[in-house]
């Protein structure tokens, strides 16, 4: 890694750490402020946090072409001011029509951010650095978001709507110094694909679709973030709540140890991981989180102790932790790895359509099962984080030696007659 990238690297990560923190501020609070403060009713709350995950869908398939095209970083800052509008327009608007267009602005904003930020890191990162690169975005991302959070939760008065306007005002602010911050950087030149100045859209997605072994990753997140993320604030909350007597103080309690985990075990699980199969790690992960439902299960259906079903229970989120921390360094430098030259952008992009897809259905489908159906909605995401391991271990097989453990590279650049599997391009350092 050149010095020019270490430089913008590190204005990468503060950039990171300052989006974090700006939503951690109000995402919490969304469903209070629509539904209670401005009294438009659980209905329009219910609708506002939709409309987060549809304007995902609509705005990341685009967002992919034009980072292909223009680059990360002015795709970065027109998100950027697209979520500070969205935001601050948001604490102003009182009505339903208002709340929902501030809600999809934010929203689009939010979604544009995460494969533009994980597009310049590859671009500033090498193979062997790329994983640490990523850990350290989420290890900023987590600890953000709960410093946000929990400064946030001290600010916010229900009974008075001009405290988040405040708040919301702040998560502008958050947006506008980072458009600031990030202008600064000075990204190195992306390469391009050969042969052509742009590919098209849809050349690019078909492509995309080609590579086997990218479709295969895709359907490995979708199952990874289906039976982890689209679960944490609704199937499981509300399984807690219902089959294992769980408070609300409690789940704050259980995202907590989530969180703490994360930041605590970060950067002794890279050690671990970094040398390791990518495949490999990602299918423990599937182990663990196997455990992990099954304490949960422990926790709603066992004939313990409240006590012993409430530690149980935090335990489960712990143990969720411990899996995404394995995770962090390993599924984002994967796709970019298996990106072809010039095409980082739009893989990114794919893969964050493929987490919002998750996150959209999973609350749905986890929602009611962990409200109603406590044994089979344990059973389900049991076999779910199975499926995890054995969708890993094919993927494995469809990988080069050097995407599934970049350690073994003897060199920091991957050469064009390297042996990828038919269908799949090389990985490029």
């Amino acid at each position: 890694m050149t010095r020019a990238m270490g430089a913008a690297m590190r204005r990468i990560h503060v950039g990171n750490a300052l989006s974090a923190f700006g939503l951690g501020f109000t995402v919490p609070y969304l469903y209070v402020y629509v539904a209670q403060v401005r009294g438009l009713g659980a209905v329009t709350a219910g609708l506002v946090l939709a409309v987060f995950a549809v304007a995902a869908l609509i705005v990341l398939p685009f967002a992919g072409r034009a980072i292909v095209r223009r680059g990360p970083l002015p795709v970065l800052l027109v998100a950027l001011v697209t979520a500070a509008v969205g935001a601050l327009s948001l604490g102003l608007s009182s009505g339903a029509a208002s709340v929902l267009v501030s809600a999809a602005a934010l929203g689009a904003g939010q979604a544009v951010m995460q494969p533009a930020l994980a597009t310049m890191i590859v671009d500033c990162s090498t193979a062997r650095t790329r994983s640490r690169a990523f850990a350290m975005q989420f290890f900023l991302q987590n600890l953000g978001l709960g410093v946000g959070g929990l400064i946030g939760g001290h600010l916010v008065d229900p009974s008075k709507a001009s405290s988040f306007t405040v708040l919301f005002s702040i998560e502008a602010a958050m947006f506008l110094l980072l458009v600031v911050v990030m202008a600064t950087v000075r990204m190195p030149r992306s390469p391009r694909v050969a042969g052509t100045p742009a590919p098209s859209a849809k050349g690019s997605w078909k492509q995309l679709t080609g590579n086997r072994a990218m479709v295969q990753l895709c359907v490995l997140g979708f199952v990874l973030f289906f039976a982890c993320y689209g679960q944490f604030e609704s199937g499981l909350s509300a399984y807690g709540v219902e089959a294992a007597g769980i408070s609300t103080s409690t789940l704050g309690t259980a995202l907590a140890a989530n969180t703490l985990v994360i930041v605590v075990a970060q950067f002794v699980v890279l050690r671990f991981v970094e040398r390791r199969s990518r495949t490999r790690v990602i299918a423990s992960v599937g182990l663990l989180w196997a455990v992990a439902w099954a304490v949960a299960g422990y926790a709603g259906l066992g004939n313990g102790s409240q006590a012993m079903a409430t530690a149980a229970f935090v335990s489960t989120y712990a143990l969720f932790g411990l899996g995404e921390s394995m995770l962090s360094p390993t599924l984002a430098p994967l796709v970019a790895d298996l990106a072809p030259e010039g095409l980082a952008g739009q893989y990114n992009s794919a893969f964050a359509l493929v987490k919002q897809l998750a996150l959209a259905l999973g609350p749905a489908v986890g929602g009611p099962m962990g409200a109603s159906l406590h044994g089979p909605y344990i059973v389900v995401f049991v076999l779910c984080s199975l499926g995890i391991t054995v969708l890993a271990l094919r993927l494995g097989r469809q990988l080069t030696e050097v995407q599934d453990r970049p350690s073994t590279a003897q060199s920091l650049v991957v050469t064009q007659g390297g042996t990828a599997p038919a269908g799949q391009s090389p990985a490029h350092a």
